[in-house]
Parts: structure tokens; C-alpha cells; sequence
């Protein structure tokens, strides 16, 4: 069988694997804040997901990029990446101004 000779984009392993860490980890700090009867501990989860998610994303795009299969952002990259940032940032202060209000506002 012949293998496909395909290139990925700069960061696509680091992201993909964020994500696959943050969800096979938020379980643990749920759990964690129940019996030790503290929300503090609801973060953990998705911080050891992240940073698990960050070294197995950062060793496999460094083992890709020897190879040669990894490529630079093309432009239309770019745009939507800066587009999906200025959409979070937006949503970020939208919640935090709303949880502002609710919290100063309420009786």
C-alpha cells in the first residue's frame, strides 16, 4: 500500500493535541473537587490536559518537522487564525463584563 506524501500545517499537532488533553483530563478535576469539597480543584483537570496536550503536541510536530511534513501558515491560515483569536478575545470580555454585572448588581 502506498503512503500518502502529505504536509501539515505549522501547529496542527499542538492544537489537535490540546484538545484530545484537555478533554481526557477535565474529568479528573470534577471528581477531585467533589470529595475533597473544594471548586478550587475543577481547574487541574484541563491545566494537566493542556500541558500533557503541549509535550505530546510539541514532540510529535518536532519528530514531523525533521521529516520535512511540516509547513508554513499560508496566508489564508493566517487570517482565519487572527479571525478566531479577535472572536475569543471578544467573547472573553463579553463574559467577563456580564459576569461583572451580575456580580455588582445583584440584591
Amino acid at each position: 500500500m502506498k503512503e500518502k506524501d502529505t504536509t501539515y500545517p505549522e501547529g496542527h499537532f499542538l492544537g489537535m493535541w490540546m484538545g484530545v488533553g484537555i478533554a481526557i483530563f477535565s474529568v479528573i478535576g470534577v471528581p477531585l473537587s467533589i470529595v475533597t469539597d473544594n471548586l478550587g480543584f475543577i481547574g487541574i483537570g484541563p491545566a494537566l490536559g493542556v500541558a500533557f496536550g503541549l509535550a505530546i503536541g510539541q514532540s510529535i510536530e518536532n519528530k514531523y518537522k525533521q521529516q520535512g511534513k511540516i509547513r508554513p501558515l499560508t496566508e489564508f491560515e493566517i487570517k482565519r487564525k487572527r479571525i478566531a483569536v479577535t472572536i475569543g478575545i471578544i467573547i472573553l470580555m463579553l463574559g467577563v463584563v456580564i459576569f461583572g454585572l451580575l456580580y455588582f448588581l445583584r440584591d
